[in-house]
């Protein structure tokens, strides 16, 4: 009986999406849509937070503010951050099922997990109507996690613990400490902390490394490395316990943390 009763992990960029390319390219559209001129580092920024709040937070960047200012005649209100999310939700929902393909080797460790009596619970940044479309594409690949919460489920989403303790009742798991919580951005690994879970950094399949699988592999393994340490980096700065490459790396640090 593993000590970990649970893995919950996060969807883009950690369990599909490998890079984390669906809602980035959302964001730069739905800015221009308004307007705006947003850049692939705006996007990626503060991802993994609800999407309102990643909204808000591009707005709030300076040079992002003027240009809403320059357009619009005032910097971006509460109200200008509903504007634009009504917008991102649906044109989110019909792009990201062409980017909902598992992560290689998240099937694999989904089924050992299972092996080892090990629960896998999820968390997204994403709302429920766009998990609607990812989900049914996740089960025909193999994945079916046992709970699923969405960034518009709770009242508060990260990086603030809700979302892990609706977990923790839905898996009906505790202490926080027999629950690792596996994500590849800052406010992911920070949600888990806030709940005081083990934290687990993915490195290199999220949004901080921003790469398809064949750039990945490209790339030489000094640069590889380079790009390793920068991404461990900032996950370790947001509180990670633990990083490794991708969730396919999951069933070796669960090994060894067993036997430490």
């Amino acid at each position: 009986m593993s000590k970990f009763k649970a893995v919950v992990f996060d969807w883009a960029g950690t369990m599909i999406d490998f890079g984390s390319f669906a809602p980035m390219g959302v964001f730069i559209e739905v800015f221009r849509y308004f307007g705006i001129e947003a850049s692939i580092a705006d996007a990626r920024k503060t991802m993994g937070a609800p999407e309102w709040d990643h909204i808000k937070a591009m707005l709030d960047e300076p040079h992002l503010a003027r240009q809403w200012q320059q357009k619009y005649g005032n910097l971006p209100t509460d109200a200008d951050v509903d504007r634009v999310y009504e917008v991102f939700v649906p044109m989110n929902e019909e792009v990201v099922g062409d980017y909902a393909t598992l992560v290689p080797g998240a099937r694999e460790t989904v089924q050992w997990l299972r092996a080892h009596g090990i629960k896998v619970g999820s968390t997204t940044g994403y709302t429920r109507s766009i998990m609607e479309r990812v989900l049914p594409i996740a089960a025909e690949q193999g994945y079916v996690p046992d709970n699923l919460v969405c960034a518009d489920d709770l009242s508060e989403g990260r990086p603030g613990p809700l979302g892990m303790y609706k977990c923790f009742v839905d898996l009906v798991v505790h202490p926080p400490y027999t629950v690792l919580k596996v994500d590849d951005t800052a406010p992911g690994i920070a949600e888990g902390v806030a709940a005081g879970c083990v934290t687990v950094g993915v490195a290199l399949s999220g949004n901080e490394a921003g790469l398809t699988p064949e750039e990945l592999a490209a790339l030489s393994e000094e640069v590889r490395a380079t790009l390793r340490e920068r991404t461990s980096a900032i996950l370790k700065a947001a509180g990670a316990d633990h990083v490794i490459d991708t969730v396919a790396d999951l069933p070796a640090l669960i090994v060894k943390l067993e036997a430490a």
